[in-house]
């Protein structure tokens, strides 16, 4: 009867702490709930606000909040189950707690980095305001390095582990690991050198004659850079690579180059001084055209089968697809200005000249026909 009674209590126990444990979960996805609902709410109010800070604020806390809930929540059943079996394995709540909640915040503050970032951009852009994105992606990266470093730093320390020694430890083990990652670390330095150095950032045409690298930057990268071809393939570079090629970029040209050579007949070549004089004329009354900048409208070679000149002048504008309009005007105008002279545009012709001439007699005739 005694062993019965004994078994009742035991059981007693058990089943007090195992509810206490259940609701203590039970109450951790209430709460968890809850706060997903107040902060959504918030989200919701703030969005209809000019300020950015709050949107990102709210947005990087959803899921971490959450998740806060329910670490705490857990370890706090983990610590009812451990005072109650005396288990080994729970004498680690403690300690996976804080770790816990420091990976939570880590979380947090990625996410609000990454968040603000992205917004920064937007809202620039929408307000017409420049925005220098590689610079900003750039920042970006740093604080998110420094806030991984930061957190694997506090979590070593949290767990027991001397930092001091860890350090002293890299110290000595840096040759060796700088030695087997030495193509990491260049394309490291290489992503630092375009950050700081800005030949192109995000957005540029670019295009390198030592290698065949040409299309329109998608992302700049610690390791790579994405470059988006104009055949709508993306390619991967290395950062290293810029280092040692010349790169070019047309993107930040201030005008672009017409530079033709037409031909006009031997026939017409009395009529080439009036025809250069109008072509002139016209370039330096075309708005497209920059007349600040160099203009040369010059009669250039005899050539085999025409007398040819040559244009040489700078668009105003920049853009590639506005340029080719501009061109084609331009052209089709001297092509007007040829005929208005009574002139004609060459094209590859031979002349045979016999010094005694050709006499046809009528059995030749007669044969060839």
């Amino acid at each position: 009867m005694e062993a019965i009674n004994n078994l009742k209590d035991a059981l007693g126990g058990e089943v007090v702490w195992m509810g206490q444990a259940f609701v203590v979960v039970l109450l951790t996805m209430i709460v968890g709930a809850i706060v997903r609902r107040i902060i959504n709410r918030f989200a919701r109010r703030a969005h209809d606000t000019e300020n950015i800070f709050d949107d990102v604020i709210l947005e990087a806390t959803t899921g971490p909040a959450r998740t806060l809930v329910w670490v705490l929540g857990v370890a706090f059943a983990a610590d009812i189950v451990g005072a109650e079996t005396d288990t080994a394995i729970f004498d680690a709540v403690p300690m996976l707690r804080k770790a816990g909640v420091i990976l939570v915040l880590m979380w947090f503050a990625v996410r609000f980095t990454r968040g603000y970032e992205q917004r920064y951009i937007e809202v620039r852009k929408n307000r017409g305001k420049k925005v220098d994105i590689t610079l900003v992606h750039a920042v970006g990266k740093l604080v998110r390095g420094a806030i991984f470093v930061t957190t694997a730093l506090i979590i070593l320390q949290t767990m027991g582990i001397n930092i001091a020694g860890l350090l002293a430890f890299g110290g000595v083990g840096g040759i060796a690991v700088s030695l087997a990652a030495r193509d990491i670390l260049a394309n490291v330095f290489g992503g630092l050198s375009i950050y700081t150095e800005r030949p192109f950032a995000v957005g540029d045409w670019i295009r390198s004659p030592d290698r065949e690298i040409e299309g329109t930057v998608e992302e700049i990268g610690w390791r790579r850079t994405a470059i988006r071809t104009f055949d709508k393939r993306v390619l991967y570079v290395p950062n290293s690579v810029f280092t040692t090629i010349s790169v070019e970029n047309p993107s930040r040209m201030t005008h672009r180059r017409i530079r033709e050579t037409i031909g006009v007949r031997y026939d017409d070549i009395s009529r080439v001084p009036a025809i250069l004089q109008d072509v002139r004329k016209y370039l330096d009354e075309n708005p497209d055209i920059d007349q600040s900048q160099t203009l040369m409208v010059n009669l250039n070679e005899f050539a085999a089968s025409s007398v040819n000149f040559f244009i040489y002048t700078f668009t105003r504008t920049t853009v590639w697809t506005e340029y080719h309009q501009i061109k084609e005007k331009v052209m089709l105008s001297i092509s007007d200005i040829v005929e208005k002279h009574g002139a004609e545009i060459a094209f590859p012709t031979t002349t045979v000249h016999v010094p005694d001439g050709i006499q046809v007699t009528e059995n030749t005739a007669a044969q060839n026909a």
